[in-house]
């Protein structure tokens, strides 16, 4: 299956918009946002697990990266709350569930072999975001050779300045509102921005946003 996979192209999807689609678990539902494979893919995807869900136990191989958006999320390393950001390296091996339920913005097999750690970080801490100034802030999650990952927190209004991605730029728009060039987009908005791209990012309702950078070069 290939859906959005040219990274070459820009890409835009309004995740509210689609219909979940069963997983070969029961369960656990899917939106797909990019994707390339059949079962085993690189995929960018929501994923939803039903109260009580389970997945069988699996291997990442290109490993995995996560945001839990709703509910909570577990397995054998802890249980994992709305607002936790997650990497597990290419071979780990994990039991995903969910007691109440979750939905996670979940990327699969879009790291390079030299990725070798963990990472956990909770989002609601405070002592994770930095004050960019004008009521803006940023929470680096992970910062590597091959891509920077933060989450962006936009005032009512904010206006950002034009900005070049010399090796691209993803974005999901976890809550409120953002304004690409001019362009609204909601929450559950994913936008893919190619190498070279150049946008500016603002907002008119104020906004938490998702941000992958360097990583389509």
């Amino acid at each position: 299956m290939q859906l959005h996979a040219d990274l070459s192209r820009p890409a835009t999807v309004d995740s509210t918009a689609l219909a979940w689609v069963a997983s070969p678990m029961a369960g656990v539902e899917r939106r797909m946002l990019e994707r390339d494979g059949d079962e085993v893919a690189r995929a960018t995807s929501l994923v939803r697990y039903a109260p009580g869900s389970a997945f069988s136990p699996h291997t990442h191989g290109a490993g995995e990266e996560f945001l839990v958006l709703e509910g909570v999320f577990s397995d054998e390393t802890g249980d994992f709350p709305a607002g936790f950001y997650v990497r597990n390296p290419p071979g780990s091996r994990h039991t995903p569930s969910s007691a109440p339920g979750a939905v996670i913005l979940v990327k699969l097999r879009q790291m390079p072999p030299e990725e070798t750690g963990f990472v956990r970080v909770d989002t609601r801490d405070p002592a994770v975001w930095r004050d960019l100034g004008h009521e803006r802030g940023e929470a680096v999650l992970f910062e590597a050779a091959w891509e920077r990952v933060v989450m962006l927190r936009l005032p009512p209004g904010a206006e950002g300045p034009r900005e070049t991605w010399a090796r691209g730029a993803e974005i999901f728009v976890v809550e409120g509102d953002v304004v690409i060039d001019g362009a609204l987009h909601g929450a559950g908005a994913w936008l893919r921005l190619p190498a070279a791209s150049q946008a500016s990012l603002g907002s008119r309702a104020g906004a938490l946003v998702y941000r992958k950078t360097g990583h389509l070069g």
